[in-house]
């Protein structure tokens, strides 16, 4: 698979076809560019789309409630949650939209939770992009640039038991189930994949 990254410093503004995705700083950080996709760190404006993915029947049922009901709710979940795991380690949950249109269709990353020993991915999208090998392609290139940069040599994955897919994908990345373990309260799968 093809990956490119484009890593965009503060004095500087992307060019090409991406000059029209901007922040609240007029900046773009960590963008990864797949053959299908664009993935980029979140930002306030993307509220709206962040309401709709995380009151999808199947992001409650397989993630959870985060509560997310309006544009202010999202505005914060972002803020404490993407873009202050952005400030403190240096990556997070990404933005995950199509190249072609630059439709979002979800998200992925790595995240570093205090109750897991190592950091772990996480990703979600839209039940429409689902079974096209989206999640497959982003999570590969969320684990290459964890580990290009950000040194990052082991990484975990949690899913709930009854989430077949979830499982079935990380097993196509090469993660090891080890086994079941408790994760604030609730019973959960656990997965480790060696990077380096």
């Amino acid at each position: 698979m093809h990956v490119v990254y484009i890593t965009v410093g503060l004095s500087t503004r992307p060019r090409g076809r991406y000059t029209d995705i901007k922040t609240k700083e007029n900046i773009l950080k960590d963008i990864i560019e797949t053959e299908r996709l664009i993935i980029r760190e979140f930002n306030l404006f993307d509220a709206k789309f962040i309401v709709t993915l995380l009151n999808e029947p199947s992001f409650i049922e397989n993630i959870g409630d985060k509560k997310v009901r309006t544009v202010l709710d999202a505005e914060q979940y972002l803020q404490q949650g993407p873009i202050a795991s952005y400030k403190e380690n240096g990556f997070g949950l990404y933005h995950v939209a199509l190249k072609e249109n630059l439709e979002p269709i979800g998200m992925c990353g790595i995240l570093k939770r205090d109750e897991l020993e190592f950091p772990d991915i996480g990703y979600s999208l839209l039940p429409k992009y689902w079974r096209q090998g989206y999640a497959k392609e982003a999570c590969i290139s969320v684990l290459a640039h964890g580990q290009h940069n950000f040194a990052i040599k082991k990484v975990l994955a949690i899913t709930s038991p009854h989430n077949i897919a979830s499982h079935n994908l990380l097993m196509q990345l090469a993660f090891q189930q080890l086994c079941n373990i408790d994760f604030n309260g609730d019973s959960t799968n656990y997965y480790e994949k060696e990077l380096a």
